[in-house]
């Protein structure tokens, strides 16, 4: 696992990329859990982590073309996107928020 940062640096519903090895992830703060997936949309190669984040359905949404993402699954819930975007193993631990990520 990786330390990407503490908890306390995530604003809420507010995604953060990040780049681990050769991975790119969004990091995802909502409450106290956190939600790690990958940052590249499956549509249309655009950054996830400029999306916004629904609290309540647990999505984020791609600003490009509005395709929403499940941040536990990493499934499109809309078109265009059809594919899944990778998730990853987010965990927090004293504080800080670790990301593992396969390489």
């Amino acid at each position: 696992m990786t330390r990407v940062c503490a908890l306390d640096e995530l604003t809420p519903l507010d995604p953060r990329r990040v780049v681990i090895g050769k991975h790119t992830v969004c990091v995802v703060r909502i409450e106290d859990d956190v939600y790690a997936i990958g940052d590249v949309c499956s549509h249309a190669e655009v950054s996830l982590s400029e999306g916004e984040v629904d609290p309540d359905t647990r999505h984020i949404e791609c600003w490009k073309h509005g395709s929403q993402f499940s941040l536990e699954t990493g499934e499109p819930d809309s078109l265009p996107a059809v594919l899944p975007v990778p998730v990853y193993t987010a965990r927090v631990e004293g504080g800080d928020v670790f990301v593992e990520v396969e390489e």
